[in-house]
């Protein structure tokens, strides 16, 4: 029988992780007071519905991305992941990192929303095309964002026109019997409607779901079953193991000009 706390308690699973996040909030300081960026950008009305927007100087003129961290739905900010934006800018792409509500204050619908809400926001703002971006609960919301039905908001259909999840949760329902649960406040029903591995699959958008080798075996199935399950259903979906990155480092090369990460999101980009 699988030991469901085990599988998904990140922090357990990598003892340097504080040590880990510490670094990010450092090079995001230092690469925040070394560009000029767009800070605390309003796209509702509570104090965590804001976002940053970095600019480049060789601006592409495609689609920007948009960044949405982890934290499990419960805790970090925007500020632990600004120094990411750096890789893109090579590129001639912005990149808007946001920030948003946290269960257990807010529910997980209310989260998706969130995400939603801002992205309608950074296209009506800009004009531009989206390529969802997410790391951990922020690869949730990527997804979400791929998978929306845009056309029902009144808006074009393609407004998200890619995504790259990273170590993410494409189905919540196996989080109801863990402790994290606590915080997130799941039953059956929310947890369905919250996942997008049960939505119907985006067509004519690429995604793309990334995990750490090291990561556990949950984790590596939940982004193979969502690559399976959407192209199964016609909707070309990449599974890829970065070797040797576990749950935390597995972000990292989103930060530096040749990534992996960095070329995928570009190659995303300038593709759609």
């Amino acid at each position: 029988m699988i030991d469901l706390d085990a599988e998904y308690n990140n922090r357990a699973r990598v003892p340097e992780f504080a040590d880990i996040v510490a670094r990010w909030k450092a090079e995001a300081e230092a690469f925040r007071a070394s560009v000029k960026g767009e800070t605390g950008i309003a796209y509702g009305d509570d104090p965590r519905q804001t976002y940053d927007l970095f600019h480049t100087k060789d601006d592409a003129g495609g689609p920007l991305v948009a960044f949405l961290h982890g934290g499990y739905w419960r805790s970090l900010d925007k500020e632990h992941f600004s120094h990411l934006a750096r890789g893109l800018a090579v590129h001639g792409i912005p990149i808007a990192m946001a920030e948003y509500r946290l269960c257990p204050a807010v529910t997980m619908a209310e989260i998706v929303s969130d995400a939603v809400q801002f992205a309608l926001h950074l296209h009506q703002r800009t004009g531009r095309r989206i390529v969802a971006c997410g790391h951990s609960a922020g690869g949730h919301l990527a997804a979400c964002l791929a998978a929306a039905d845009w056309g029902a908001n009144g808006m074009p259909e393609d407004l998200v026109c890619a995504g790259l999840g990273v170590s993410g949760l494409y189905d919540l329902r196996p989080l109801i019997a863990t402790e994290i649960n606590g915080s997130l406040g799941l039953d059956d029903a929310a947890a369905r409607e919250a996942s997008p591995l049960l939505w119907p699959p985006p067509q004519g958008r690429r995604f793309e779901a990334w995990v750490g080798a090291l990561e556990s075996g949950e984790f590596r199935r939940q982004s193979a079953t969502l690559a399976a399950t959407w192209t199964g259903a016609g909707a070309p979906t990449v599974y890829r193991e970065v070797e040797g990155a576990n749950h935390f480092t597995v972000i990292e090369s989103l930060g530096q000009p040749t990534g992996a990460l960095t070329l995928a999101l570009v190659d995303l980009a300038r593709a759609a």
